[in-house]
């Protein structure tokens, strides 16, 4: 039983005619009959009697009836549904992400993106940049945001990742004098009270490292595992902060009071990575991929530098 024979046989379940079903279906006469004689030969019975003209259905081709009309109408429904996915109107994006992006900038951008489709679904976890690595490499998320560390090994045949460099920023409160500098240095930092990631994070170590080759003093008072809640101490009039300009444009976009907080170029340049992960055993799908590059045009826009697309043991060695 084919699906050329289903559709005749629905056909003329329907219309109770051959001829009505040949033009229904666009077919001739003939085929339409042939298609239903080779369906009762495949099947050793007959399916319809004639009376006055027209077909009769035997009570097993009622029970034939339902099936093909499930089948076919599941056909159709697929087809419908691979359509909607083709024009990215249907479907799933799954997002893991450490939180900084995860906060304000991944939501908005989900919004615009899919929010006016209805029958795109999308779910976004916040996990630490570690976890994001180990989730995408799970195979179970189209797409992982995590903060680049040299340091760090994955399972190079799981994850595919693409790594982009920001110069970090410094954060200061909006009305302090350092907020008038055009550019901020060490020096004027020196002894200031800061808000920092842990010791470990590579934005620290490199902070650490600037701060030793001017010879001035590093004052850290806040130490915190995400850029953003450092932000917090900043807008308290604390301390002021070395962030990555990913985190500040979430704050410029939802904070209460953004003008609380201005931020400068710093130098020397404190480099902060982003690798956009993938799963390697999963190709992208449409909805996936054109997720990403609007993500990736977001980046670009805040001074990203786009480093190519490699390995993962490539990426983060």
């Amino acid at each position: 039983m084919n699906l050329k024979q289903m559709s005749a046989f629905r056909e003329v379940m329907l219309t109770g005619s051959v001829s009505e079903a040949a033009r229904n279906l666009n077919r001739t006469q003939p085929s339409i009959s042939h298609m239903i004689s080779g369906l009762e030969d495949e099947l050793g019975m007959r399916l319809f009697e004639r009376q006055r003209g027209r077909l009769h259905p035997v009570p097993e081709a009622q029970y034939l009836f339902k099936e093909c009309t499930d089948v076919l109408n599941r056909i159709s429904s697929v087809s419908q549904n691979m359509q909607r996915m083709k024009t990215m109107e249907s479907g799933e994006l799954k997002i893991v992400s450490m939180p900084g992006p995860a906060t304000v900038i991944l939501p908005e951008l989900i919004c615009q993106h899919l929010g006016a489709k209805p029958e795109v679904k999308a779910t976004l976890l916040s996990r630490s940049s570690d976890a994001v690595q180990q989730l995408v490499g799970s195979q179970q998320f189209d797409l992982g945001i995590a903060d680049h560390d040299p340091a760090r090994t994955i399972e190079a045949s799981l994850v595919s990742a693409e790594t982009f460099f920001f110069d970090c920023i410094c954060a200061v409160p909006a009305e302090d004098p350092l907020a008038e500098l055009p550019v901020i240095t060490p020096a004027e930092l020196s002894g200031k009270p800061l808000a920092t990631l842990f010791t470990e994070h590579r934005s620290h170590i490199l902070t650490r490292r600037a701060f030793e080759a001017e010879g001035q003093s590093l004052n850290v008072r806040f130490v915190g595992q995400f850029f953003h809640p450092l932000l917090t101490y900043v807008e308290q009039e604390f301390a002021c902060a070395i962030i990555d300009p990913v985190t500040a444009e979430s704050w410029l976009s939802r904070a209460a009071q953004p003008n609380s907080i201005v931020f400068r170029p710093f130098a020397p340049a404190i480099e902060f990575g982003i690798d956009l992960l993938t799963p390697a055993y999963r190709p992208a799908s449409l909805l996936a991929g054109s997720f990403a590059d609007r993500l990736i045009e977001v980046f670009m826009k805040i001074g990203a530098r786009r480093m190519g697309q490699c390995s993962s043991g490539e990426a983060l060695a």
